[in-house]
């Protein structure tokens, strides 16, 4: 019996794939599983310091965007605590809250 006949037939040969695909695919998989948090300079850390206070004091909304594997996230409430020794902050919005580390946080910005 001839190989198209046997096992996954006539699909065996439908599965074949360029090398150039092939390393696309693979670079694009790296990319994906190890995209990290950008590197910040002091100047853009201290204006996202300065956004958050200033939040704080005024109790003005502001927008924080957060570094993910996948994705940027955006959250967009009121700080309503900051500790300065574990260099977090409390955004609150609606009922909800949530602690977020002031290292994650890539742009901060009032609404």
């Amino acid at each position: 019996m001839g190989k198209k006949q046997e096992g996954y037939g006539v699909w065996e040969s439908s599965r074949m794939m360029l090398p150039e695909h092939k390393s696309r695919i693979h670079k694009d998989e790296r990319e994906t599983l190890h995209r990290g948090k950008p590197v910040l300079d002091g100047q853009k850390l201290e204006e996202i310091e300065c956004t958050l206070a200033l939040s704080l004091r005024s109790h003005v909304r502001v927008t924080v965007v957060l570094a993910d594997s996948f994705a940027n996230k955006q959250l967009n409430g009121f700080v309503t605590s900051i500790h300065t020794h574990s260099r977090e902050i409390k955004l609150q919005w609606a009922e909800e809250w949530k602690w977020i580390q002031v290292d994650d946080i890539v742009e901060a910005y009032i609404v």
